[in-house]
């Protein structure tokens, strides 16, 4: 039975706040009720809050991946966590002394069947949760956060290069997108053209979603930490780019709107014209490349002598630490 093995919204915050203390004082060994169990710390970040939150959560293994239920003990409603990760697809995953960033992706269809029959195999007491409430417990696939064949630069000396490996790293994530995109309209047609019948599995309609907006969330923040920092620290020793940091400003509003309508197209995508959806994807391809390349060529330069990360007696732009 997972009840013993898995944190609901029911659970006191003091008991939850506890094992998660047992947990990260202990390698990842707790006692009681979760003593012997699969356990790993989850934390997302709030919907409406912004704010981090930690659940000591069961976990089921399925080939390289990691499987978590939002049973929520049978209850009526999702959980928090499963709610927060559809607002924020990152998340933190701590199991034993090892602590890693995930993409949280639920599972449609066909798949969530699958995985879910999976689950239950492994601990039966989650076919009992499902028995006790009318709605589909999630099940969410923790996949890695790195878009596919992504590979860290070896050493980061310069601000320079902390900018270069965001940029490479957003490239990479977009291109992934496409890629799953392609994949997703690619299914559907097969499916269209067979004459009905049940929609392709597994779907790709969530993971593409949870991608997306993992990606986009990626760009604001790194936009805005520009806008907020970066730029002003680079414009107080070289004025005369003013209009560099304006162009790049205005870039930003206007990549800003087309993730925008992104994620709202997203929100459809099961049903999305695939045409359409290709255009906005096509345009927002072009104009975040475009402006990556002119960052890189009016910024970078001036960013090969930064040191980073900075250190306290860095005198040079003080307020880049921040950057990126």
């Amino acid at each position: 039975m997972p009840a013993n093995r898995e944190s609901a919204n029911r659970t006191p915050a003091s008991f939850n706040e506890s094992v998660i203390e047992e947990f990260r004082a202990n390698g990842g060994k707790v006692g009681g009720p979760f003593e012997g169990g699969d356990l790993l710390l989850l934390t997302t970040t709030g919907a409406k809050s912004g704010t981090p939150r930690t659940t000591p959560l069961g976990y089921v293994r399925h080939g390289d991946s990691l499987l978590i239920v939002g049973s929520n003990l049978g209850g009526p409603r999702h959980p928090d966590w499963y709610r927060n990760l559809l607002a924020h697809p990152v998340v933190s995953v701590e199991i034993g002394s090892r602590v890693f960033e995930a993409l949280a992706v639920p599972t449609e269809g066909g798949r969530r069947e699958e995985l879910f029959e999976h689950v239950v195999q492994a601990e039966p007491g989650y076919g009992e949760y499902q028995a006790r409430t009318e709605r589909l417990l999630p099940v969410v696939v923790l996949e890695r956060a790195e878009p596919d064949g992504w590979e860290p630069p070896r050493e980061i000396r310069t601000l320079a290069d902390k900018l270069m490996e965001v940029h490479t790293w957003l490239r990479d994530q977009l291109r992934q997108v496409r890629a799953e995109v392609e994949a997703h309209f690619a299914a559907r047609a097969a499916h269209d053209a067979a004459g009905g019948g049940e929609p392709p599995a597994p779907g790709l309609g969530l993971q593409i979603r949870q991608r997306c907006l993992a990606f986009c969330q990626a760009l604001e923040f790194h936009h805005v930490s520009e806008d907020a920092h970066l730029f002003p620290g680079i414009a107080q020793y070289h004025p005369h780019l003013s209009e560099v940091f304006d162009r790049l400003s205005k870039e930003h509003r206007t990549v800003a709107r087309i993730q925008n309508d992104l994620v709202t197209l997203l929100s459809g995508i099961a049903i999305a014209h695939p045409q359409r959806f290709r255009t906005e994807l096509e345009e927002m391809s072009t104009e975040l490349n475009a402006h990556l390349d002119y960052e890189e060529d009016s910024i970078l330069p001036l960013l090969t002598d930064v040191p980073w990360p900075p250190s306290p007696a860095t005198d040079a732009a003080p307020e880049s630490a921040d950057a990126e």
